[in-house]
């Protein structure tokens, strides 16, 4: 699924676009990593210049786009990772872009870059590959650099379990270490190194909530981690569920849910991630493996089309259908 939510406001950074091509930043990281978070900040700063931001998500109704001010355009890409299902509308999506771009005669008006905000689930590898291959995209975009997210509280754990997270990792030309604030030295120190050992080639750079910071350096002696052989699939697919609050949400019963869902199964739930309408205004929910991250007021934004008031529940090795009856049972218990 499209949607094009148009007239954001544009940025003031000027960028150069090679070769007369748009330059395109690949925005990529695991579930939680802080993509959004770090986007949010360099959009407001006006880093990309007058930009359109493309957002996947792999839920069919979006999160991330409630999140994303500042931008000259945005569109969201619903429903399927563009690595993989949704590589298809991501192309169809580009290549309007270009087309719209080409359109307007006075280049000062033009956007100057794309974003392509990744689903927390994509592989950065098919994407590009998909990008170069299309005869148009490859005349009018050129991929100017692959930057992706690693949240230095679950990154080192991440890298050892999941070949996802590797993959993301080695594809980067930039690698961002977020939530610094929330682990030790010895643990940044200990995940810089792990970094290095799959992707020598990447920059290495840290932000904590999305503002940029110095990057410790590691201390002389330090061991890096030794990380397991992985084997190159995914044992078992992370599933997206999408649970509706309804209009009256009771944040009182939700936070209940939650928190019970996570005692029973923070291993299997990866990312649980929403925006509720509360009497304080709209509050952005999130959580990643079993922490709960602290519930942030968001700025009023433009109707959604009732997309508020959900969450997307993101894990492995759960029934949707039980994930389902469960949030009935807490949320509305009158309801079979």
């Amino acid at each position: 699924m499209i949607r094009l939510i148009p007239g954001f406001g544009a940025g003031t950074a000027k960028v150069a676009e090679p070769e007369g091509r748009i330059r395109l930043t690949l925005l990529g990281g695991y579930l939680g990593s802080g993509k959004t978070t770090w986007l949010r900040h360099q959009l407001h700063a006006g880093t990309f210049g007058r930009v359109h931001v493309v957002v996947n998500e792999a839920a069919e109704i979006p999160v991330d786009d409630a999140l994303l001010g500042g931008a000259a355009g945005l569109t969201v890409l619903a429903g399927g990772c563009v690595c993989c299902t949704g590589r298809g509308d991501l192309v169809a999506a580009l290549r309007d872009l270009c087309d719209q771009r080409s359109s307007v005669a006075d280049s000062g008006a033009r956007i100057e870059r794309i974003v392509l905000e990744t689903s927390g689930l994509a592989d950065p590898a098919p994407i590009v590959a998909a990008l170069r291959a299309d005869p148009i995209l490859a005349r009018h975009i050129v991929i100017g650099e692959i930057v992706v997210a690693v949240d230095a509280a679950h990154g080192l754990a991440q890298l050892s379990d999941d070949p996802l997270g590797r993959r993301q990792v080695e594809a980067a030309d930039r690698l961002i270490l977020t939530k610094l604030d929330a682990v030790g030295a010895e643990a940044i120190a200990r995940l810089q190194l792990a970094l290095r050992s799959l992707n020598p080639g990447a920059t290495l750079s840290a932000a904590v909530m999305g503002s940029w910071m110095a990057l410790p350096e590691v201390p002389p002696g330090t061991q890096p981690p030794t990380l397991p052989l992985l084997p190159d699939g995914d044992a078992e697919p992370l599933l997206p569920v999408r649970l509706s609050l309804g209009p009256e949400p009771d944040w009182a019963a939700l936070g209940v849910w939650l928190s019970a869902l996570l005692h029973a199964r923070g291993d299997q739930i990866v990312r649980v991630k929403g925006v509720v309408q509360t009497p304080a205004g709209r509050l952005l929910l999130q959580t990643v493996r079993r922490v709960v991250q602290p519930p942030e007021i968001l700025p009023a934004g433009e109707d959604r089309g009732g997309l508020d008031n959900g969450i997307v529940v993101i894990g492995r090795g759960f029934q949707p259908q039980a994930l389902h009856a469960s949030f009935r049972h807490f949320l509305n218990p009158t309801v079979p």
